[in-house]
């Protein structure tokens, strides 16, 4: 469960990026609260590693303590 949603966080980052050639099933991923708290953190801390998802998910995970309490909620151990 806790990997789903990280997946999802991770995804959203695809969509907010704007990236060309995104596929449908990722841009539907996410939810409107993961989206909301996570973009900014996700951008700042781990930006360079998109389109890569999995990348983007251990990057968000290697980064909890900096997550904004927000977003470290989506994070949790």
């Amino acid at each position: 469960m806790k990997r789903k949603g990280l997946k999802r966080v991770a995804a959203f980052i695809l969509f907010s990026a704007a990236l060309t050639g995104a596929s449908s099933a990722l841009l539907s991923q996410g939810t409107s609260a993961q989206r909301r708290d996570c973009h900014d953190d996700a951008m700042r801390l781990c930006g360079r590693h998109v389109p890569n998802v999995a990348e983007i998910t251990a990057c968000m995970t290697r980064h909890r303590p900096q997550l904004s309490p927000a977003c470290r909620t989506h994070f949790r151990r």
